[in-house]
């Protein structure tokens, strides 16, 4: 039999507060009809004094190891994907990991923005195959309310913070992770990148984009690394139960499900409601549709996304 890393529990965390595009309007000149012509949002969760993106993180692992039925000390690898970690080093997993009670077990941090989860998710597939690890958390969480220009609204109203994680067990059989693909471009940099920086300018920094540009790079690429690995797998568009994309913006979500023929009936959204978490954005929305039943054992799944780098992938999985 095949060993393959199957995920048997998602977990999901959001700070408390939730502010509706009415609100942000009374900060920056936007409006409601604005924000949801063009991107789909109509809220977004901010994080507090004292909600950070390991305390959210470890939050959504929490759930996620309840929904698997598993203690935390029978996690041997945490793999947490994050563009705002608490501290620069040491990795906010390993602040998970103590919040976790674990007292020693892999623990680092990956940085690919939004395709943080994908990059995250194959890297605990890989370990898990070669046994290097059994049990993993793979875990999305951001703060990016701390790295946006409130006086930018092209941007600021884009996006959110909140957690996502996903338990993954080294198991035999036809369910699990079935085939990834990760990609990168940095020729695209200056399209999507923080102006900051502890070696250049030794500040965090601020979110620029470049938002048409960043729409067209997305759809194309999307819709290809969504053809490698249905073709890795064997499988075909038809087969797919239900895609769980990147909550970037609702209108890349409806042009990448036209260039595939699917219908959008099977695409998770949740960014009316979240907003971009970046990284935490597809664990987010796979937690939200396991839990509502939509996503049950035995689907198909793919999960995808592209993020600054430019870096793009995804993964399909037999649940």
């Amino acid at each position: 039999m095949t060993l393959r890393a199957r995920i048997v529990g998602t977990g999901s965390a959001l700070p408390v507060r939730r502010v509706s595009n009415d609100e942000l309007a009374k900060r920056v000149d936007t409006s409601d009809e604005w924000i949801v012509a063009r991107t789909g949002i109509r809220f977004r969760h901010i994080a507090d004094e004292g909600e950070t993106t390991a305390t959210l993180a470890a939050d959504a692992s929490r759930r996620a190891l309840e929904a698997a039925g598993m203690d935390a000390r029978e996690i041997d690898l945490i793999v947490l994907a994050t563009a705002t970690p608490d501290q620069t080093f040491p990795a906010s997993a390993t602040k998970v990991q103590t919040a976790l009670g674990i007292d020693d077990c892999i623990a680092f941090d990956v940085a690919a923005v939004c395709s943080g989860f994908l990059y995250a998710l194959s890297v605990a597939d890989s370990m898990i195959r070669t046994g290097a690890a059994h049990n993993a958390l793979v875990i999305g969480s951001e703060t990016f309310s701390r790295i946006v220009d409130w006086e930018d609204r092209a941007t600021c109203v884009l996006f959110g913070d909140g957690a996502g994680a996903v338990v993954l067990r080294a198991e035999e059989g036809e369910a699990g992770i079935l085939a990834s693909s990760l990609h990168a471009d940095g020729r695209y940099n200056q399209l999507l990148y923080v102006d900051g920086g502890p070696s250049t300018t030794g500040t965090v920094g601020k979110v620029r984009m470049k938002g048409s540009e960043v729409f067209r790079h997305a759809v194309t690429n999307l819709a290809s690394v969504m053809g490698e690995v249905l073709a890795a797998a064997g499988l075909t568009t038809a087969d797919i139960d239900w895609v769980v994309p990147h909550q970037a913006n609702a209108r890349i979500l409806d042009a990448t499900a036209r260039k595939l023929g699917l219908p959008p009936e099977k695409v998770i959204v949740t960014v009316d409601r979240h907003a971009n978490t970046s990284a935490a954005s597809v664990p987010l929305a796979l937690d939200v549709a396991v839990r509502d039943g939509r996503i049950k054992i035995g689907d198909i799944i793919v999960l995808e996304a592209m993020g600054g780098g430019f870096t793009w992938g995804a993964s399909i999985a037999r649940m």
